[in-house]
């Protein structure tokens, strides 16, 4: 197998430095990587993320230095992102249970995702999912995300997201049991001290909203129990959880180690970290 890693952006917007820090990590690390969206839209970065002068209301200071913002802007101008995969044409839609012959349709959606995972199997070693805001419009409760995750999880290949990333971990589920692929799992994500609240903006590529439309702290702790937990780390600069096959990261300042920890867990054998079990 060739080292290959599948990136899956938001097409409502990306946070730069959570494409940016993955990526120069796992391009010094020798991988190739493959983009993909929803419907094959070339995603594109949210604006206060290349520019040093946003001030995140949170935290009450940039979070964008200039160098990155300099960064974000030349994969902007280049072509990397130009052809991305379509999720939309590459896995099968789950067919709802009133459809005319509903067996017949769910036979051949479970054929189709099985024909993925083979294509899965032989093509990549694993799955980033890049946070931002725009995940939480096309990612977060997207079945096709979930299916794709689903088959990492199936194949045991590690799965790594951050942010707003994270809550399409949460919702992807088995149909049968419904119960969430992060059960008895230790991870991370946006704490609610991190969250915008309402006037504060929380902005996309086209619509602006006020608080995002779910705590996303409060879902994975759901989501984890009964033995796992969800570890916001508010107050330290940086949070990555990796409980294996998952390795999360908590908002911007955890890009890079996102990525090396993903690195760790492909290369070097890593299960478990940042959290004591």
């Amino acid at each position: 197998m060739s080292k290959r890693i599948l990136i899956v952006l938001s097409e409502y917007g990306y946070w730069g430095e959570e494409l940016i820090g993955p990526l120069e990590v796992f391009q010094r690390a020798g991988y190739e990587l493959t983009f993909a969206t929803p419907t094959g839209k070339r995603p594109v970065a949210l604006p206060p993320s290349y520019d040093p002068n946003y001030i995140d209301p949170p935290l009450g200071r940039s979070v964008t230095t200039p160098e990155m913002a300099d960064k974000v802007r030349a994969v902007e101008a280049s072509d990397l992102l130009d052809r991305p995969v379509d999720l939309n044409s590459w896995l099968p839609d789950r067919p709802y249970r009133s459809d005319p012959d509903f067996l017949r349709a769910w036979e051949a959606y479970n054929t189709l995702l099985d024909q993925v995972r083979a294509d899965i199997a032989g093509r990549y070693d694993a799955l980033l999912i890049v946070g931002g805001s725009g995940p939480i419009v096309d990612l977060a409760n997207n079945w096709r995300v979930h299916d794709l995750i689903l088959a990492f999880h199936d194949l045991d290949r590690p799965i790594a997201a951050e942010c707003y990333g994270i809550t399409a971990l949460a919702f992807a589920r088995d149909q049968d049991s419904r119960v969430s692929i992060l059960r008895n799992k230790h991870v991370t994500g946006h704490c609610i001290e991190y969250d915008y609240k309402d006037g504060t903006g929380f902005m996309g590529t086209d619509f602006v909203i006020g608080p995002p439309p779910y705590p996303l702290e409060y879902i994975l702790r759901d989501a984890t129990a009964p033995e796992g937990a969800y570890h916001g780390n508010f107050g330290k600069e940086t949070s990555v959880i990796v409980d294996y096959p998952f390795i999360t990261g908590r908002s911007t300042p955890d890009s890079y180690l996102t990525g090396e920890k993903t690195v760790e867990v492909l290369e070097q054998g890593l299960r478990t970290w940042g959290f004591k079990a």
